[in-house]
């Protein structure tokens, strides 16, 4: 199943609390799963989850940091795994490893917590905004909401579901040029009719602050 790029694992009833606060998942020795439960998770009443995906060499702890800032404010679980290796499997090869630790990522999410299952979102920078475009539109009945920040390609074997998805690039992005990249992906997507929100803005291969919380803003309303 995850060397065609499918999840297997859905939310399901809580089975024990888990932490507030930043914890790690300890599900592998190196480039682990980190997770952020804002305060509102104590009320153990279900919450929005965002996956968020780092870009390329970096790790799981630029996927969290990239939206924590507005994550307590806004109520959302943030959980973000690690690739297996520099960046995500099918940019090197094919889909496996990294889907199947995404799926359990998910799972110890799913037992720990309860989420709102009309506000999953699969988001990633980079490299890590490829791969939420190619998995999420491969499980979009999973995924309700995809958040990608300058992405350059998506590569994806069947679409399911029509997920929501958030595009935003900078109109100087000399990593991802946004001419060969965003404004080829956006037309193709709503020729395909997905609902795509789509932002430039005068910057280069970033995130600014009011285009992550647009995304988030996405994700809750």
């Amino acid at each position: 199943m995850f060397n065609t790029g499918r999840l297997s694992v859905r939310p399901q009833e809580m089975v024990e609390p888990g932490p507030t606060g930043e914890s790690q998942l300890h599900l592998s020795p190196r480039r682990d799963t980190r997770l952020y439960a804002p305060a509102a998770a104590a009320a153990r009443r279900p919450l929005p989850l965002l996956v968020m995906l780092h870009g390329a060499g970096g790790e799981a702890r630029q996927g969290l940091d990239l939206l924590r800032p507005w994550a307590e404010e806004a109520g959302i679980i943030l959980l973000a795994p690690a690739s297996r290796r520099p960046t995500w499997d099918i940019i090197l090869s094919t889909y496996g490893p990294d889907v199947e630790m995404i799926d359990r990522s998910l799972q110890a999410v799913f037992r720990g917590y309860p989420i709102d299952s009309a506000r999953i979102g699969l988001g990633g920078f980079s490299d890590g905004a490829s791969y939420a475009l190619s998995i999420g539109l491969g499980n979009g009945d999973l995924f309700t909401h995809i958040l990608a920040f300058s992405p350059g390609f998506v590569a994806v074997n069947a679409g399911v579901g029509k997920p929501r998805i958030f595009i935003s690039h900078g109109v100087n992005d000399t990593v991802l040029s946004i001419d060969h990249c965003s404004r080829r992906i956006v037309p193709k997507l709503k020729r395909a009719g997905y609902q795509v929100d789509y932002r430039e803005f005068q910057d280069g291969h970033t995130v600014p602050p009011e285009i992550a919380r647009a995304a988030l803003a996405r994700l809750i309303e």
